[in-house]
């Protein structure tokens, strides 16, 4: 079992307050991913369960049992560091097998227990080698090997593959998918990276300014964001976002008139009132061409062919809107577009930013 909880956690470096009252519950061999912007706080959150940092208020429970006190070498985590942090003057056996030979493992348990390990991690025929003559890929799956050699019940990750090229990266994530399967341990892995968090987890957790901004999975994340920085966080391109007026005049249908010139039907019982300021979340994927006679006219600013699809920008740069559409469209820089979008796909979201229900 590792069950993680975290009550009301709080962090504070001098007079800054980083961590500010922080509630996560993550289940026993859950996949959980820290997600959001430089500085929200994830890697600081990250090195308060490790033992790294102390916590200044509130309460971390690793299977029910009080950790803040816990030594961090006694809490059976182990982490895989953004650097990898390699002894570069021993090899990779050695690097993987340190922690065992510092416990005075007898040398036959460690060999056995190392190649074990890097018949995993597909290193058996590196071995030998040290740190300077592996790829960065290869280096990221000896500092994971490092790792779970001490068969921890939790495994955190801080940003393992923002040093890796792109190709890579995708390539190192089903490994690690792979790996949590083998291993059944509860990881935390942080990340800026929204795809990585889309593509990876069981539960996501969105941090921003040092609080939970919504804790999910991550099709209810992009199904139901709590609000506007959810929203535009998670899902690539960015939701668009357009400032609107609600309409409710005459008995008519509710109607959303957007700053930019957008009229858009809105749901009968949504909890807004006439002339409420609200904002109207589009996801890019969720415009699609129109002939029908309410399709919205945009002229066309910018146009990204990715091959299997096309980015359209719409608009003044001021306020771009972007349409992801099928990668054969024919649309030129300077044409005018005719879009629709279904009345069920808009997200709605008060002046505040907060999610509004409907009624």
């Amino acid at each position: 079992m590792a069950t993680i909880e975290l009550k009301n956690i709080r962090k504070s470096f001098g007079t800054v307050d980083v961590i500010k009252g922080v509630d996560i519950h993550i289940d026993d061999g859950e996949f959980a991913v820290f997600v959001g912007p430089s500085g929200c706080g994830k890697s600081t959150l990250l090195r308060l369960i490790a033992g790294l940092e102390s916590i200044n208020e509130g309460e971390f429970l690793l299977d029910g049992k009080r950790m803040n006190e816990i030594a961090p070498d006694k809490r059976g985590i182990a982490m895989v560091f953004q650097s990898y942090a390699l002894y570069p003057h021993m090899t990779v056996a050695q690097n993987i097998g340190f922690s065992l030979d510092l416990k005075k493992v007898p040398k036959e348990s460690i060999r056995r227990e190392v190649d074990e390990v890097a018949e995993k991690l597909q290193l058996s025929e590196l071995l030998g080698r040290r740190p300077a003559a592996l790829s960065g890929g290869q280096r990221q799956r000896v500092a994971i090997g490092r790792a779970i050699i001490k068969k921890p019940s939790v495994i955190l990750f801080d940003e393992p593959l923002s040093n890796l090229d792109a190709s890579l990266r995708v390539q190192m994530r089903a490994e690690l998918q792979r790996l949590h399967q083998e291993l059944s341990a509860t990881v935390i892995y942080v990340t800026h990276d929204q795809v990585e968090a889309m593509t990876m987890a069981d539960k996501i957790v969105v941090l921003k300014d040092g609080e939970v901004a919504q804790s999910a999975a991550p099709i209810d994340l992009y199904k139901y964001p709590a609000n506007t920085f959810v929203g535009t966080f998670i899902g690539s391109p960015r939701m668009n976002l357009l400032p609107a007026t609600v309409s409710r005049s005459n008995g008519a249908q509710v109607r959303a008139h957007a700053d930019n010139g957008w009229v858009l039907s809105l749901p009968d019982n949504l909890s807004a009132a006439d002339g409420d300021r609200i904002q109207i979340g589009i996801r890019p994927e969720h415009l699609r061409l129109s002939e029908q006679a309410d399709a919205i006219a945009a002229e066309v600013s910018v146009v990204e062919r990715l091959g299997v699809e096309t980015y359209l920008t719409l608009g003044q740069p001021s306020e771009p809107i972007i349409a992801r559409l099928d990668g054969d469209i024919s649309a030129r820089v300077g044409e005018k577009v005719h879009l629709g979008v279904a009345e069920s796909a808009c997200h709605l979201f008060d002046d505040t930013g907060s999610a509004i229900q409907h009624s």
